[in-house]
């Protein structure tokens, strides 16, 4: 080769070695593009998840603070005497609805929880009859508004589950709320459970309106909700069934939905693995004195809202208690201090002082021995419950609260600071 084509020859060589460079540079600042985009994606992905669970946090906030001051004034409705029977029927009306939209609250945040990894179960050894009678229970002011008819078949001999028993009540109230939305009045339901191997298999059936077979393979999807003619009129967020099955499958177990088409029924079926080990004995706790409609107690509730402060307050005096009331924080210190009660309901976001600023000064300046200290907010995820409860309170309820529920707590600790002392 002539020293003429040997210099072509390099040339091309290092042509060929420069393009080469030039495409593996380039392949380089296209991976370190992508690779940072991924990245954003990833962190824009995360920052809006965490902005949808916070807004859903707030949402929830902001619309179990209305419904509060109704659950209040029901309660004061129920405790006074009236010759006007329209008024039981218009009380039981509102209470319907306000545990409707109750529920609605716990699914929304529910769900959140589910997406994001955020559900704890609280396991233990559990019976399937108690999960099933506590369900039915709760379910039950669907099914006689709408006059249904429901057979429980609880099986012969005991079975126990290893399970968080709330997520599994609500697992099967669910069911059987969707069963009485989607089934006509008069209608007919079941709910039976029955030993299959090493697991127990619980079924809700009802004789309703069916679902098409198109919708059968996403009904538990997020968000999903099959038009069903007349019963759409019930509304509902299409977020219920998802929760569902969330819960049944961090129990080890499956849940599957069955129809034969629009107009013949419905099935849902929950498999849950049976609890293989006998379970432990229980640990018995020392006893409190039950609820008694004669102790009275001196009460503080600091509040901000005004229908939340004054239906409160009108309740527990009809209760026969002593009230005085604050509506900011640095007041509800002061109220406190001079009035020394023996309990202290307390909201959370209140202005000026919050309700961790108060708790913190109340047991920072006071003396032994402290009142019962409750919160009561609109704030109601495990975090915030984790938060209160580190603070200094004494319990954490969520509003609206059920104001026998509250009733009970107050009992509980007062008859359990009573012995205390004695």
């Amino acid at each position: 080769m002539n020293n003429q084509a040997q210099e072509e020859a390099a040339r091309a060589k290092r042509a060929l070695e420069g393009t080469e460079i030039t495409q593996l540079r380039e392949a380089n600042e296209n991976l370190v593009i992508a690779t940072v985009h991924a990245q954003t994606l990833t962190e824009a992905s995360e920052r809006a998840s965490r902005q949808k669970e916070e807004f859903l946090a707030m949402l929830a906030h902001e619309l179990r603070n209305p419904l509060a001051p109704i659950v209040n004034a029901l309660a004061v409705l129920r405790r006074v005497a009236t010759a006007e029977p329209l008024v039981p029927w218009a009380h039981d009306v509102i209470k319907r609805q306000v545990d409707h939209m109750t529920r609605l609250l716990d699914d929304l945040l529910d769900v959140s929880r589910v997406t994001t990894g955020k559900i704890a179960l609280q396991k233990r050894a559990t019976t399937v009859s108690e999960v099933m009678l506590q369900a039915v229970e709760t379910s039950r002011p669907p099914l006689e508004a709408r006059n249904q008819y429901l057979t429980v078949v609880i099986p012969p001999k005991p079975l126990t589950v290893d399970g968080d028993p709330a997520r599994l009540v609500q697992v099967f109230s669910n069911l059987l709320n969707n069963a009485a939305k989607y089934t006509q009045e008069g209608g007919a339901i079941t709910f039976s459970a029955k030993q299959r191997g090493d697991a127990v298999v619980l079924r809700v059936t009802d004789d309703g309106f069916g679902i098409a077979a198109e919708a059968l393979p996403g009904i538990f999807d997020l968000f999903t909700q099959e038009d069903r003619s007349l019963a759409r009129a019930e509304g509902g967020l299409g977020i219920g069934l998802t929760v569902v099955r969330a819960i049944v499958e961090m129990h080890g177990g499956a849940v599957t939905a069955a129809s034969p088409g629009p107009g013949e029924g419905s099935e849902f079926e929950v498999t849950l693995p049976l609890l293989q080990t006998p379970p432990s004995p229980p640990i018995h706790t020392m006893d409190v004195e039950p609820t008694s409609p004669d102790l009275r107690y001196r009460i503080a509730l600091i509040e901000d809202n005004i229908d939340v402060n004054a239906s409160l307050k009108t309740l527990l005096q009809l209760m026969g208690h002593e009230v005085a009331t604050a509506f900011d924080g640095v007041s509800g210190v002061r109220l406190v201090q001079a009035d020394r009660p023996q309990i202290v309901l307390c909201d959370i976001g209140l202005p000026g002082l919050d309700g961790y600023g108060v708790i913190a000064r109340l047991r920072e300046e006071l003396a032994p021995p402290l009142p019962v200290m409750i919160a009561l907010t609109g704030y109601g995820l495990p975090e915030d419950r984790a938060r209160a409860l580190t603070a200094g309170f004494d319990h954490h309820l969520v509003k609206p609260v059920n104001p026998d529920d509250l009733l009970r707590v107050i009992t509980a600790e007062c008859a359990r600071i009573s012995k205390m002392r004695s």
